[in-house]
């Protein structure tokens, strides 16, 4: 009943952050086409709103690493950071970095043609935030497969570097140093 349960709930989880996604994405196109000229301050909105839900759940998950390194394999807990793990990992994050990279990448091109020192050095940083994703989706699988074999310490220091990161990203956006 509870297995039930969980994958009941996940899936609506699922559903509404598909209907979300595609809300955003209809409305978008309504704003590109109704109204060209004001959509660049809408798409960096959209694109600062993105980047702040994928930021927060790169500094959140990294912490449920952490805790779930310390809880028994097949215990009431490791099962709860289970869940919580794949609903942050699937709703929040994956979406997130999805509509930061289009949105991102449009920004780019309309609003510097890819040209900026500062800009391909940002380019780059977020590729390693994204490879960074790409490595807690494998930590997040492993941990559902009872296989994950690093430390609550190794989790403590892999929780800073979306931190540094960012710091990194947000600078070189700001202050546009080269």
């Amino acid at each position: 009943m509870t297995e039930t349960k969980n994958t009941n709930s996940t899936g609506q989880a699922m559903m509404r952050m598909t209907i979300g996604i595609v809300v955003l994405a209809v409305l978008t196109a309504v704003l590109y086409f109704a109204a060209p000229d004001s959509f660049y301050p809408w798409a960096k909105a959209v694109h600062i709103l993105a980047v702040i839900s994928w930021m927060a759940g790169m500094l959140y998950l990294p912490r449920l690493l952490v805790y779930h390194a310390d809880a028994e394999k097949g215990s009431v807990q490791s099962e709860t950071f289970k869940v919580m793990e794949r609903r942050l990992l699937r709703g929040i994050i994956n979406p997130a970095m999805i509509v930061t990279w289009v949105f991102g990448l449009w920004l780019a091109w309309k609003g510097f043609g890819f040209h900026g020192g500062w800009l391909h050095a940002k380019i780059g940083a977020v590729l390693l935030l994204s490879a960074m994703h790409g490595y807690l989706a494998g930590a997040v699988r492993k941990f559902a497969e009872d296989r994950n074999e690093k430390s609550a310490k190794h989790w403590r220091i892999v929780n800073e570097i979306p931190t540094l990161l960012m710091m990194a990203i947000v600078i070189l956006v700001v202050v546009k140093p080269f």
